[in-house]
């Protein structure tokens, strides 16, 4: 016989244990590495998407508003990035004073403004790991291995310390998964226990008997509903900040939906009552997002409120326009257009490597298995292994049907990915003498692809980009006043934000006379992409004319930079050659710089400039050959961030 403490103790969640040591040296590592800090830069994205619009809210600086935040169209909403990235800058904005005062450190230069927002999101991805710990604990799953994993992706280590709207997701993504793994098990015990009692009771002779199983029924928790406010919220949140999130919400809210169908206890009336009061639920948060959108966007205003004139047109459901925005072939074509099978071929590989792979093949067997009416050698449908195989596949084949795809869309199935395959890189006792090499093998290979990734990731790619902008930050500090432009080529766009300008936007007020005024901007950023050098150099010669006619007329003093990756170098110094007035001085040098935009070809073994630029120091003769390491050298001297001064030529009168 069953007692209620039994039950309830079946029931129970709580198991504590000890995590590996090696999880906290690489806990450690994840944030000093963000302490560093990382200057590698992954995606425009990673600073114009979320922080750049914030930190011009917060700290009152120019920013750069990308068309996401077009007031006219928004497709982006503003609560999530506020209530994740607000608290930081605003701890940024309200110490900054007092720190500088007491300690003579300026919080608001590139490194704190980097790295202080970093740090935070780098404290909330825990919550992935918090996650994967909890559902391996809760289906006594070994987590120890699987933590390690998990832990020394390099997804972890850059993506899920970068303000990425992913990166957000896949926070959102965890916490829906551990919800919903908790709601099964538990239904799974109740049900269990409730069918075992009804059987019993069924069963029992006597009156006496029938009523103690009766009140031990009554004891038993309610499960069908359990978490429904928090689950229904959380959707809606992952929605408001990417409507992607439909696809990695759908098979955790199925399997919410799908507790226990099929039992005597659990019928379709219960399905259909559990999507009604999801959907109910749901509608408060979609509201207040709504509003608070609409707010932000200027679509409704107090006066608004006030009169109590409210139609369709002061209402903003940032959602519905994202999918209006990107339902549109000619609007994906301007963010580029990659083929369908970009996520299966590259991107899994790319992010997850070797899990990546083992999840390839056996997803494989399974669509074979399938084929072959193999039901019972799949996953149970109802189980905690099908849930997380669902999680995996779904989200991957939905975003595959969509024309532009990016590896970074993909990042929040690490965790199912981890806890279906993690195990299968630890030798086990069972294993015999090639499966435990092959398991090391493919361990070993692990950790290797994700240092190397972590390296490059995190600290090559688009390399250069953060330390020009912190020298030209200092810069503009020390040269207050003198007029700055500054153009970038084949590169990322510089953030804004961490320039620190003084808003040309807002309105100032004079204290002593108190005159209104606007201030005039003194910096500025011309970003060209990927223009033909001949288009550029007609770009350099206005912005040049325009600053000379400034410096003669209102005696505005200026400085001028080009920047381009070192690839680019001969072509830049050549096409120069074409404009006999200008003047290009190379000022600064960043390395390394790896970007896509501009590739460096191999050199020949009669590659001149490459001579004259590495191997002449001495005035040897440029006639020599170069051999195979001089060559790899004056390759790799190539990943670099080049940035030109750029200055009339002086004419000397006689």
């Amino acid at each position: 016989m069953f007692l209620k403490s039994d039950i309830l103790k079946a029931i129970s969640f709580r198991n504590p244990v000890k995590l590996p040591f090696t999880y906290w040296v690489l806990i450690g590592l994840r944030f000093a590495l963000t302490l560093v800090p990382q200057q590698g830069y992954i995606h425009p994205d990673e600073f114009f998407q979320n922080i750049e619009v914030i930190a011009g809210d917060v700290l009152t600086v120019d920013v750069a508003r990308t068309w996401e935040f077009n007031p006219k169209f928004p497709i982006r909403n503003i609560f999530i990035p506020k209530m994740i990235l607000g608290p930081p800058l605003h701890f940024i904005q309200l110490t900054n004073p007092y720190v500088k005062q007491y300690f003579n450190i300026d919080l608001k230069t590139p490194y704190y403004l980097l790295v202080i927002p970093r740090l935070f999101i780098c404290f909330l991805s825990l919550i992935n790991d918090f996650c994967l710990y909890r559902i391996c604990t809760l289906y006594g799953q070994n987590f120890r291995n699987r933590l390690k994993l998990f832990a020394s992706s390099y997804v972890v280590f850059v993506y899920c310390c970068r303000s990425f709207s992913n990166t957000f997701e896949m926070m959102f993504f965890s916490l829906l998964l551990l919800l919903v793994a908790e709601c099964m098990l538990k239904s799974d015990k109740v049900i269990y226990h409730n069918e075992f009692l009804r059987e019993k009771y069924e069963q029992a002779k006597s009156a006496v008997e029938r009523v103690k199983l009766f009140k031990l029924s009554t004891h038993l928790p309610e499960h069908s509903l359990n978490r429904v406010l928090f689950l229904s919220t959380l959707v809606v949140i992952g929605i408001f900040n990417r409507p992607t999130f439909v696809g990695f919400a759908f098979p955790p809210v199925f399997f919410w939906l799908y507790r226990g169908l099929g039992s005597k206890v659990v019928g379709f009336k219960d399905f259909h009552y559990r999507i009604f009061v999801l959907i109910v639920c749901g509608i408060p948060p979609v509201l207040m997002l709504i509003l608070f959108d609409s707010v932000y966007y200027g679509y409704l205003t107090m006066a608004d409120i006030e009169s109590l004139k409210l139609s369709w047109d002061n209402w903003v459901v940032t959602p519905l326009n994202f999918l209006r925005y990107n339902s549109d072939m000619r609007n994906l074509t301007q963010h580029g257009l990659h083929p369908r099978w970009l996520h299966l071929a590259v991107n899994i590989p790319l992010l997850f490597n070797v899990l990546g792979l083992l999840a390839v093949f056996t997803v494989t067997g399974y669509i074979y298995r399938f084929t072959r009416g193999q039901y019972s050698k799949l996953p149970r449908i109802q189980s905690i292994t099908g849930l997380m195989m669902f999680s995996l596949i779904t989200p991957i084949a939905l975003l595959s049907m969509f024309p532009h795809q990016e590896a970074r869309f993909i990042i929040p199935v690490l965790v199912p990915l981890v806890y279906l395959f993690g195990n299968h890189l630890h030798v086990n006792e069972s294993d015999g003498p090639y499966r435990s090499k092959l398991k090391n093998l493919l361990r070993y290979s692990w950790y290797t692809l994700n240092i190397l990734l972590t390296i490059f990731f995190g600290f090559v790619h688009q390399g250069g980009i953060y330390p020009f902008t912190d020298n030209l930050h200092r810069e503009i500090k020390a040269t207050y006043g003198v007029h700055t432009h500054v153009i970038t080529t084949h590169s990322y766009s510089i953030p804004t934000f961490l320039l620190q300008l003084e808003s040309t936007t807002k309105v100032w007020k004079d204290k002593r006379t108190g005159h209104k005024y606007r201030l005039a901007p003194s910096t500025f950023l011309y970003k060209y992409g990927s223009m033909p050098m001949d288009d550029l150099f007609m770009k350099i010669d206005e912005v040049l004319t325009e600053a000379e006619m400034m410096l003669h007329k209102y005696k505005k003093q200026y400085r001028f930079y080009v920047a381009s990756p070192c690839s680019l170098e001969r072509q830049i110094l050549d096409t120069a050659k074409n404009y006999y007035y200008i003047e290009l001085m190379e000022d600064f040098l960043y390395y390394p710089h790896f970007c896509t935009e501009a590739l460096p070809s191999f050199p020949s073994h009669r590659d001149q400039f490459c001579l004259e630029k590495n191997f002449n120091r001495n005035n040897e003769s440029l006639s020599l050959d170069l051999n195979f390491y001089q060559r790899i050298s004056c390759f790799f001297r190539k990943f670099c961030f080049r940035v030109y001064r750029v200055r009339p030529v002086k004419i000397h009168s006689n």
